[in-house]
């Protein structure tokens, strides 16, 4: 296995796992996305059923040889989505006065690997291939 075939396969798994947890805790245990979800978003609940629906959807698409394309896509996409609901998750636990060195140390660690996040779903959905390769990405064979 060539050696970014090795990456692309670490980076499917890896995120159909963390998609794949963070889509069921969605669906089962929504109370805690509720409370980081922005105020202007319409019908949370629901929302957030239907984004675990979808991380569940993207992680199984992942695993998929002919729907890569379309979870990686999809995950990566969902990944700039969701931002904003980050940001007021590390803003609502830092701006008050008992938050703890392991929440700064989570959000401090957690926003900036968002980038990694959306990388990652395109590298391993066979969108983008840099940092290995400049040329265009070539669909698996």
């Amino acid at each position: 296995m060539a050696k970014i075939e090795h990456w692309r396969v670490y980076c499917r798994i890896s995120l159909a796992v963390l998609y794949g947890v963070a889509g069921v805790l969605h669906v089962t245990i929504p109370a805690p996305f509720l409370k980081i979800t922005p105020v202007w978003v319409p019908d949370a609940s629901h929302l957030i059923l239907i984004t675990g629906i979808c991380e569940m959807a993207g992680a199984i698409g992942l695993l998929i040889r002919a729907s890569r394309r379309t979870a990686g896509a999809a995950l990566a996409l969902y990944a700039i989505c969701v931002f904003p609901a980050n940001i007021k998750h590390a803003v609502g636990d830092l701006a008050g006065a008992d938050s703890t060195y392991w929440q700064w140390l989570y959000h401090t660690i957690r926003l900036p690997l968002q980038p990694l996040l959306v990388w990652a779903a395109l590298f391993g959905g066979y969108i983008v291939t840099w940092p290995f390769h400049r040329q265009v990405p070539k669909t698996e064979e």
